[in-house]
């Protein structure tokens, strides 16, 4: 039974009202990462009264994280607490009724057609292309709208998918950009307001969404510099192209199992990980070497770069894209270091 005192503010507005606050009781949305995005966009679908929210995320809690990402706190921190985990606590206190459900996990090809499909809508939280892309193969596979973002400094990037409607994010952005060619909020960092501006843009095409309003969806390209104050909005409709793997031609290549050619291996007996690319993924050692010189002790010569980015970990960087995380042996930890620093 809908909780009319509860959401009366929200019934009072009429693009909702109460037909629109019944939909969005029956809707399932999954969030993917609950970094600074996700954890945003599941505090909004979880107060808006969305029913259901799939929380998925690989991390855990830290205290460089207390600064954007708006569900966690100390204790959290302290304890370590998986993310997603954390997440669902702090929703459930939110609201009791709703359907929470938490997974620790790495999104992978393996698995990403379980994790993200059953749902009405996908958010995407996640912190690189590799992953978006392979949630964009499940939202044309599968019919599921999705709806990106992406935050980094004070700069932030919106867009709506909907499959067979508007271009997919392949469409837009035919290949991933190359590892360590673009910022990264551990080199670039990235201030609290600019992922409020991000998740109210996403939170609110989400809302739209499920409540059926499709007339009302920004169908363009929304990017902003907010220290600078610079906005802009791109009309993208005529860049849905025939020729896209994806939503053109229906080949899903990042959901083929071992599709990327990436092989991520743990070094025996070395306390070290090695991520391999499956073809050449140059690495610009020159400019990594001037970013992450600001994180800790950096050396270079002409064959490899190595980088202390905190006190347990070094990451030692090739030309030809292969990654040497130094201080784990868990693959998982050490793809989330290379996504945190590099951008791969």
């Amino acid at each position: 039974m809908l909780d009319r005192s509860r959401y009366s503010r929200q019934i009072l507005f009429p693009p909702i009202g109460e037909e629109g606050q019944q939909r969005l009781a029956r809707s399932r949305v999954a969030v993917v990462g609950l970094g600074a995005l996700g954890t945003s966009l599941s505090h909004h679908m979880v107060r808006a009264g969305v029913g259901y929210v799939r929380l998925i995320d690989r991390d855990f809690v830290e205290p460089s994280n207390l600064q954007r990402q708006m569900l966690f706190d100390e204790s959290d921190a302290d304890q370590g607490l998986p993310k997603a985990i954390a997440a669902k606590t702090k929703l459930a206190a939110i609201h009791s009724r709703a359907e929470l459900e938490a997974h620790i996990a790495d999104v992978t090809a393996d698995n990403a057609e379980e994790l993200l499909t059953g749902v009405d809508l996908i958010l995407d939280g996640s912190d690189n292309f590799a992953l978006r892309y392979l949630v964009n193969d499940v939202s044309v596979k599968h019919g599921i709208p999705w709806i990106y973002g992406g935050v980094v400094s004070s700069r932030g990037m919106t867009f709506t998918v909907r499959p067979g409607i508007t271009p997919c994010l392949r469409c837009l952005f035919p290949e991933s950009p190359a590892p360590g060619s673009g910022e990264t909020c551990d080199t670039a960092g990235v201030i609290g307001p600019a992922v409020q501006v991000v998740t109210a843009f996403q939170a609110t095409e989400a809302l739209k969404l499920l409540v059926g309003d499709v007339d009302a969806l920004e169908g363009r390209l929304r990017h902003f510099e907010l220290w600078s104050n610079h906005g802009a909005a791109f009309e993208v409709k005529e860049r849905k192209r025939g020729d896209c793997p994806a939503c053109g031609q229906h080949r899903f290549e990042y959901l083929e199992v071992g599709g990327s050619g990436e092989t991520v291996v743990s070094l025996c007996g070395r306390d070290t990980v090695q991520i391999s690319p499956g073809r050449p993924h140059p690495l610009d050692l020159d400019r990594l070497e001037h970013v992450l010189s600001s994180l800790g002790k950096v050396e270079r010569n002409r064959f490899l770069l190595r980088a202390q980015v905190d006190e347990a970990h070094r990451l030692v960087l090739f030309p030809d894209g292969r990654i040497l995380v130094q201080g784990t042996d868990d693959p998982k930890l050490a793809r989330s270091l290379v996504a945190r620093y590099v951008g791969a």
